[in-house]
């Protein structure tokens, strides 16, 4: 590891050395090596590239599938005094040129762009004229049709690879069989498969425990009334995120929903308050989880079944970033077997319903035969199933493989925040004669926003409205009074998502649906869900071994707290009478008090502070209590 690599990251992040993994990714990318990095949740990903950005000379692209997740990197980023940009389908005209000029400018370190931007030959051309130093390519497993999220357009990558040859590429993914890793390789054009590094997905710290329950809620109130500390509640609808989050405030837990539907003000909002611990519970669809890092989230609880054991991982992951001891429970009822067969019924309907979605689509965007390529439009799926009398998750499911097929991009997080920037200079700005709320919200955007004469920034009209002392609808029209005199240039956010056409419309009979993105598709997710059924319900040996054994990895020991080994442990022969005697003093006092002080557990015993502490830490080895700071808790 060089010394300017550790300077790079004491500079702009505080830390003194790197975390296990990243030094080796780092060395090997900075020896100009196609390099894949394998990290589980929470391992540091992002570093592995961003150091080595800072060190190379230009710059270094990122693809990476989310707008959301590129706007929170990019700001991030900022934070730290890192130039960095985004490229998506989601910008203006005018915010594309501003962001182009940066690059060819020099400006700039690190550009994260979309897979669906490298089919573009002006983005294309751009790179060619670019010092691209490093080509990073985020969820990678999305280029693989092996991947439980497989995007066709990350197959656009190798035309970056032909584009900038002799440009290493680095490939990162948090979750990913031996098969998966391997077609990353193969599809990213991997001269050899060297240079692997795999962050071991073992989380000491971590229990794995499923509980089987007819009355799931009562279950989740009991675990979460039993272990103290922040918790996330995963459901996969999101009418069930407010019906169970209104449950647990009903009993006491402070608790908030959080779902891919919420404005982007709330989503921000519920955020920060579980962030700072003014709220104890999330109870969140899996929109909640990704770019969150709070190391100190006790249990993770999946109430409804993930359909893979990859998001799984991913989700329970979440949980104990600290290296503290914390739970990951699977909550199951006797028809969640039948629920994730059905999922792929409804992620993979009919191929003559899904070609009748495509028509209806374009009926729906007064799309005409031979009509509407390059035409991008807002998408209200709500109205459009009313309107057809559809199924919502089935017309989802058809949309998506539309999109995969090749006939639109589906934008679902395109215009979620309003962002502005200053179209005029200062002197201008002095002498502008608006309405005195057109003026106040200039003045609140001034002392609220920073770098608007530059670039575009993000921004939130509740938050201006706040300061300002007017209703947001007063803001919005001053924002749209100052765009029509000019002095900013103003993108307003949209709720719904956006379709773009990334072809002309064709009659229904031609619509083509590759193998590759249905049946091929099918069958994997078919074997995924397979996979979480034998997890879940038919479980034969240590839940870690099994996760470690599907991830590739060789297990040593079983885990010793899981709730297989647990049971296997009773079945072991009893232990001395004197540990066996202070063992069950403290399940005892447990029985009666949970959570409780280790103070005051240890007087509320006739033993030796020292037998006592002996015995928690046995009972904490085994699984059967939780330890949070000097608070001890039963499991």
């Amino acid at each position: 590891m060089s010394q300017q690599a550790r300077e790079t990251l004491r500079q702009y992040w505080g830390y003194d050395s790197f975390r296990p993994c990243q030094e080796d990714i780092i060395d090997s990318v900075l020896a100009g090596h196609d390099t894949i990095g394998l990290m589980p949740t929470g391992g540091g990903k992002s570093i592995t590239f961003q150091v080595p950005a800072l060190i190379l000379p230009g710059i270094t692209l990122v693809i990476t599938p989310l707008i959301s997740l590129m706007k929170d990197q990019v700001d991030n980023l900022r934070a730290r005094h890192i130039k960095a940009i985004a490229l998506h389908s989601g910008l203006s005209h005018r915010e594309n040129r501003v962001a182009l000029n940066h690059l060819e400018s020099g400006r700039i370190k690190i550009l994260y762009a979309s897979p669906e931007k490298l089919q573009s030959d002006k983005f294309r051309s751009l790179l060619r004229r670019l010092k691209i130093s490093l080509i990073v390519v985020d969820e990678a497993h999305c280029i693989s049709q092996w991947g439980y999220d497989f995007r066709p357009s990350y197959l656009n990558i190798s035309i970056a690879r032909r584009e900038l040859p002799g440009v290493p590429i680095l490939a990162l993914t948090a979750s990913a069989t031996p098969q998966v890793v391997d077609d990353i390789a193969t599809q990213l054009q991997f001269a050899s498969r060297d240079h692997i590094f795999r962050l071991s997905f073992d989380r000491h710290n971590l229990s794995y425990l499923t509980r089987f329950c007819e009355d799931k809620e009562s279950k989740m109130v009991e675990i979460l009334s039993r272990v103290a500390g922040t918790a996330i509640v995963y459901v996969r609808s999101r009418k069930r995120t407010l019906e169970l989050a209104a449950r647990l405030s009903a009993e006491g837990i402070t608790a908030e929903a959080y779902h891919a539907g919420l404005i982007p003000e709330l989503k921000t909002e519920r955020q920060n308050r579980w962030k700072s611990g003014e709220t104890r519970v999330v109870v969140a669809t899996n929109a909640f989880g990704m770019g969150i890092d709070k190391p100190d989230v006790r249990v993770v609880i999946h109430y409804d079944l993930p359909p893979s054991l990859e998001e799984y991982y991913q989700e329970a992951g979440r949980a104990g970033r600290d290296g503290l001891e914390s739970l990951a429970v699977m909550l199951i009822a006797p028809s969640d077997k039948g629920v994730l067969t059905r999922r792929l019924t409804m992620a993979f309907p009919p191929r003559d319903f899904i070609k009748g979605i495509y028509t209806k689509l374009c009926v729906f965007l007064n799309i005409g035969i031979e009509e509407g390529y390059n035409t991008l439009k807002e998408f209200n799926i709500r109205q459009f199933c009313e309107r057809f009398k559809l199924n919502p998750a089935m017309t989802d499911s058809a949309i998506s493989i539309i999109a995969r097929s090749g006939y639109i991009e589906y934008l679902e997080d395109y215009n979620s925040q309003s962002r502005i920037m200053i179209g005029v200079d200062k002197e201008e700005l002095y002498n502008l004669r608006v309405s005195h709320n057109a003026d106040t919200v200039l003045n609140t955007i001034l002392r609220s926003y920073t770098g608007l004469f530059a670039d575009y920034e993000y921004i939130s009209e509740s938050v201006i409205a706040s300061r300002a002392s007017l209703t947001e609808r007063e803001v919005y029209e001053a924002l749209l009074e100052l765009a029509r005199a000019r002095a900013i240039h103003y993108v307003p956010r949209t709720s719904n998502p956006m379709i773009l056409f990334t072809r002309s419309r064709v009659d229904e009979r031609n619509v083509q649906i590759p193998l590759t993105v249905y049946e091929h598709r099918r069958d994997s997710m078919k074997k995924r869900i397979e996979a979480m059924k034998k997890f879940a319900f038919e479980t034969s040996g240590c839940r870690v071994n099994t996760l470690l054994e599907y991830f590739g990895e060789k297990p040593v020991k079983p885990c010793g707290k899981c709730d297989y080994c647990r049971v296997q442990r009773k079945r072991q022969p009893a232990p001395s009478s004197a540990t066996a005697s202070a063992e069950e003093t403290v399940r005892l006092i447990l029985g009666f008090e949970s959570p409780i002080a280790l103070k005051k557990l240890i007087t509320s015993s006739n033993l030796t502070p020292d037998d006592i502490i002996a015995a928690v830490r046995k009972l904490a080895d085994k699984g059967e209590i939780a330890i949070t700071g000097d608070t001890l808790a039963r499991i």
